[in-house]
């Protein structure tokens, strides 16, 4: 088997390539992820979509081949809310594992999966080993209140090195906005609910298309530094996706911020710390993520 021909189609240059079909991407995919091609072709297929960009009917395909071969989660009747976890802390702490325990404490499970892509970023992965919170493996099955701490080589270990090219190249590619979409739980009606989350007005609209075109159940937001929790310093605005159908449910804070929430120090110790003393009622929730929280757990009972 070969992608050299989809190569041809989607690496003639931002204004010379071809988009690809659903069917055609998901058989692209499909090879990247069996890890059929090799890392010559892996690579120029990386360079080839960071130049052409992704069509919502790629992302489409691509997440069709994603679905049909990760290892899923099994919640089988249990509330849940998917957190990607991919980018980390660089000027804020990451308060995903914040976000993920809250739901927790509401009764809800959570999947936070992630791949630390960036080393020099803390990653939630790193804040819940502080919190004693370990990665769990293939064979779990969700309960309430549970967070579920999963490794992408888990989920599947072709996603794992599509995702490992960035540091070799240093550039993104489509895994990175494949993994912000995907649902790896076993049960994919309106009880689980995927977090995705952008950092560049184009990929709202993207991906906005890529979850209308899919059907999929999502909440969409400008994340805190690609991460999929509101910034704790201003509610950004937050569609809700219910099989495809989008609804807006909180705008964004217009006006000047009269004032900032005490956050703590980048590190994982601190935000770790953090984490706790915001869990036991000793500092506030940042507004912002309140309000996220209340969102979610409203779209998972509608």
């Amino acid at each position: 088997m070969s992608i050299s021909h989809y190569i041809r189609d989607i690496g003639r240059g931002k204004d010379g390539a071809r988009a690809l079909g659903r069917e055609q991407a998901a058989d692209l995919m499909g090879q990247v992820l069996d890890q059929r091609v090799s890392d010559l072709e892996l690579g120029a297929f990386c360079i080839a979509m960071r130049i052409k960009g992704e069509t919502p009917e790629e992302m489409a395909g691509f997440l069709d081949a994603t679905h049909a071969r990760l290892q899923p989660i099994r919640n089988a009747g249990v509330p849940t809310v998917v957190l990607p976890s991919y980018n980390g802390a660089r000027k804020l702490p990451v308060l995903t594992p914040l976000l993920a325990l809250l739901l927790a404490r509401e009764g809800v499970a959570v999947v936070v999966h992630g791949f630390a892509t960036e080393e020099q970023r803390i990653s939630s992965q790193a804040v819940f080993a502080v919190l004693g919170i370990r990665p769990v493996g293939a064979s779990t099955s969700l309960k309430p209140g549970q967070v579920a701490v999963v490794p992408t080589g888990v989920l599947h270990p072709g996603l794992e090195r599509l995702l490992a090219v960035r540091r070799v190249v240093g550039l993104r590619n489509p895994g990175h906005s494949l993994v912000k979409l995907m649902n790896p739980c076993s049960t994919r009606s309106a009880a689980t609910l995927v977090v995705g989350s952008y950092t560049h007005p184009e990929y709202q609209q993207s991906m906005s298309a890529t979850f209308q075109l899919t059907g999929q159940n999502a909440l969409l937001l400008r994340g805190t530094e690609g991460e999929p929790v509101a910034d704790a310093r201003r509610t950004p605005a937050m569609d809700v996706f219910h099989q495809g159908q989008m609804h807006r449910v909180q705008n964004l804070q217009e006006g000047p911020l009269t004032q900032l929430p005490e956050l703590p120090a980048t590190d994982a110790v601190a935000t770790a710390l953090y984490t706790e003393n915001v869990l036991k009622d000793l500092l506030p929730v940042p507004t912002p993520i309140a309000r996220q929280v209340q969102h979610l757990l409203h779209a998972l009972k509608a």
